[in-house]
């Protein structure tokens, strides 16, 4: 799995009890996915179809670096599926894992 993306975990990305924000979370794991969807289909026009299980195993804290890695799971002629996996850059704990994205041609 390729690491694509890292992001700084500020105080406007936390919840009430001063952790990351899921939904915060939610959203850059379908931006850098579909980020990195678009650039394997070669194509702008694109959506996110599916997103499995979402996997939360430890939350990130005000001050950690996270990054995302991505994994291409299959090519089709409009459709990919891609694997996510986001973990804390300094301690490598795992924080989410996504076992299946699915993006179609929009």
């Amino acid at each position: 799995m390729k690491l694509y993306s890292r992001r700084f975990i500020k105080p406007e990305h936390l919840n009430p009890a001063n952790s990351l924000f899921c939904c915060q979370l939610l959203s850059w794991i379908d931006e850098e996915t579909a980020i990195f969807a678009g650039c394997q289909m070669k194509s702008l026009s694109y959506v996110t179809k599916l997103i499995s299980e979402v996997n939360f195993m430890t939350s990130a804290r005000q001050g950690d670096v996270i990054e995302f890695g991505l994994s291409l799971l299959s090519y089709g002629s409009s459709s990919i599926t891609v694997c996510c996996q986001v973990r804390n850059k300094l301690t490598q704990a795992p924080i989410v894992s996504i076992d299946k994205m699915v993006f179609v041609h929009g």
